[in-house]
């Protein structure tokens, strides 16, 4: 199979068979083989009827449906698990990404060699209260990436080949750092295509929120911290605490030897326990044996919870 379509959605009846006519008329036109996975993250309007609807018309057309709502990311996550093509097509429901792009990002993965290929939407029909701040948010994330060529991390027009989608884990909200997840995998090809945004159609935004800016960063921040020390935070937590406790030891000792420096040249001297400084070496030493200790039981644990992407799903088609 050439080209799998993972559309994750969430109440976009609207626009289900609109993209769906519109995706097949592409795929036709260019004589690839496909299918197109819709994963329906929970959604309380006809969404999932007319996706049943589509896959009685259509044996291509595949479909995940969640009991409750969870995530872009999670959607993401079961339908790359359920892809089959050989270059996997990521898009979203809601009409503003363009199938069209489809045989450029196709030809990008196979013939120039890619692993995975995002979309830029140079030219965006939003609001300035996202745009100004998406132009920040991915300003930091080329900085701390290292993928200094990518303009839009959250663009959810992209391609992969088949083996980058099941090499890689997402999770939580993950999906603005695919890319990240895909170069911390190995996979270092990454390209970029200028791509059509055009305004919504139908409705309004439903993956995210105001919040979602506050949580990207931190989501960043996570994600950097487990491609550096993930499977190794003994050398983290070891290293500092290794130094904090070190630091108060001779904290201590300076305190001690001048006490008895004192009683020994019949200097007035006063009791250790009555100097702050011996308070805050004692401290010192009790984080620096925390932090030690939290590095160690890293090392135990080393990986999350396996039940971290246990979804529940109410049905498969």
């Amino acid at each position: 199979m050439d080209i799998s379509v993972v559309i994750p959605l969430y109440n976009e009846e609207e626009s289900l068979r609109e993209l769906y006519a519109w995706i097949e008329r592409v795929m036709n036109a260019n004589g690839f083989t496909y299918e197109v996975i819709f994963v329906n993250d929970g959604s309380t309007d006809r969404s999932w009827q007319i996706i049943e609807e589509l896959q009685e018309q259509h044996s291509c057309v595949k479909g995940i449906k969640f009991r409750r709502n969870y995530g872009k990311s999670p959607a993401l996550y079961c339908g790359f698990k359920r892809a089959e093509g050989d270059v996997v097509i990521t898009m979203d429901a809601d009409l503003q990404d363009s199938p069209d792009e489809i045989p450029e990002l196709y030809r990008m993965i196979t013939v120039d060699g890619f692993d995975l290929v995002s979309g830029y939407k140079q030219k965006r029909y939003d609001p300035l209260s996202k745009t100004i701040p998406t132009k920040l948010f991915n300003a930091t994330a080329r900085r701390v990436s290292g993928i200094k060529n990518l303009h839009d991390f959250n663009c959810g027009l992209k391609a992969y080949r088949k083996e980058v989608v099941k090499s890689i884990e997402v999770y939580g909200e993950m999906h603005r750092y695919i890319p990240y997840l895909a170069k911390n995998a190995g996979f270092t090809k990454i390209g970029e295509k200028v791509v059509h945004h055009q305004a919504r159609k139908y409705g309004k935004t439903k993956f995210g929120g105001l919040n979602r800016f506050f949580n990207g960063y931190l989501d960043l921040i996570s994600l950097w911290f487990l491609s550096k020390f993930g499977v190794k935070p003994m050398h983290i937590f070891g290293f500092l605490g290794s130094i904090v406790f070190f630091l108060g030891f001779i904290a201590v000792c300076i305190i001690g030897v001048n006490k008895l420096h004192d009683m020994a040249c019949g200097n007035p001297y006063r009791l250790i326990t009555d100097s702050p400084y011996f308070f805050i070496a004692l401290t010192a030493m009790l984080l620096g044996t925390q932090l030690f200790l939290t590095g160690f039981l890293g090392e135990l644990i080393s990986r999350n919870s396996q039940e971290r992407n246990n979804y529940q799903i109410e049905k498969e088609i």
